[in-house]
């Protein structure tokens, strides 16, 4: 049978894709910008996930530091349920050492957000070199391949810009349990070929769980 990477469409070159971690350092090879780690949530963290969106606003959750146990000890006063928060906390934990070690950084950017809306429903491509994004619950995330994208078209909406997408049989989906590190045009040597990425539209009453970490 063949590997998930060796099944890859000519057409998705700039994608690493595998269900190791070991695909998240490829991040690092130049025509890569998107590098996604498939994975099922284990069970104890999806019922983690699932008390701290029992909820019907909206939150979210903010960090800037050192992903130690203060990480953790913040996370669980702020979290809605804390008394079913640790599994949640655990593996936020995990994937935030992974990342500051991958980078070689002490310090990380962390946002969790639980959102009943698309946080940016518009096709774009962020100012920053490189971003960590993981959805908990709900749907994953949607990118271009560049062959679908018309770069013209980026930037704030105008009567005069092109569409941006050149065929949206070509938009990608990430999924819940995904750990997905995406390029953008702040990455040196990637100033015109960041992601192409928007929030996915959600449902009446549908929620996600958001998590995007930065490397600082």
């Amino acid at each position: 049978m063949p590997s998930i990477a060796s099944s890859i469409s000519p057409s998705l070159r700039q994608l690493a894709l595998a269900s190791e971690i070991s695909v998240l350092p490829r991040i690092f090879e130049g025509e890569i910008n998107i590098a996604i780690m498939r994975r099922r949530l284990p069970a104890d963290v999806a019922l983690s996930v699932a008390a701290q969106c029992q909820t019907s606003r909206s939150w979210q959750f903010a960090w800037l530091g050192q992903p130690d146990q203060s990480l953790k000890a913040d996370l669980l006063k702020r979290l809605p349920q804390p008394d079913a928060a640790e599994a949640l906390i655990d593996d936020i934990a995990s994937v935030a050492e992974a990342t500051a070690y991958l980078f070689n950084t002490e310090t990380v950017g962390i946002r969790l957000r639980l959102l009943n809306a698309a946080m940016c429903p518009r096709f774009h491509c962020d100012n920053l070199p490189v971003r960590l994004v993981s959805t908990y619950m709900g749907p994953g995330s949607e990118w271009l391949p560049e062959y679908a994208i018309n770069r013209e078209g980026l930037g704030a909406p105008h009567p005069n810009r092109p569409e941006i997408v050149r065929d949206e049989a070509a938009i990608q989906s990430m999924a819940a349990g995904d750990i997905a590190l995406i390029k953008g045009s702040g990455w040196i040597g990637n100033e015109h070929h960041g992601l192409v990425h928007r929030s996915p539209a959600l449902a009446e009453g549908e929620k996600r769980l958001l998590l995007t970490i930065d490397p600082a």
